[in-house]
């Protein structure tokens, strides 16, 4: 089974949540109904711009911890590196 961590945000790219899923699909769809969590629900958090996969879950936590204590420039930068235009990837998570 695969895991994955994840970079979520809102439409103008002004609020992020990172977060660990072991169903991507599912809980971008928790987000998007806003049954994710109170932050995502209150800043409208809906577009997943990030995500990578990992072997384990205690990878995958242990990547989430590292990039939650990331200053925001250097989060945006891993955004940016693999998704410029900060476009929604749930059409390419869905073939994983």
């Amino acid at each position: 089974m695969a895991f994955f961590t994840y970079i979520a945000a809102c439409n103008s790219n002004t609020a992020i949540y990172i977060g660990v899923t072991g169903d991507l699909q599912k809980r971008i769809a928790e987000h998007r109904s806003g049954h994710g969590s109170s932050h995502t629900s209150r800043y409208r958090i809906k577009k997943l711009v990030y995500f990578e996969r990992h072997e384990t879950l205690p990878e995958a936590i242990a990547r989430e911890r590292k990039l939650k204590r990331w200053r925001r420039a250097w989060k945006d930068a891993l955004i940016e590196d693999n998704n410029p235009n900060w476009s929604d990837l749930v059409m390419e998570a869905s073939f994983l």
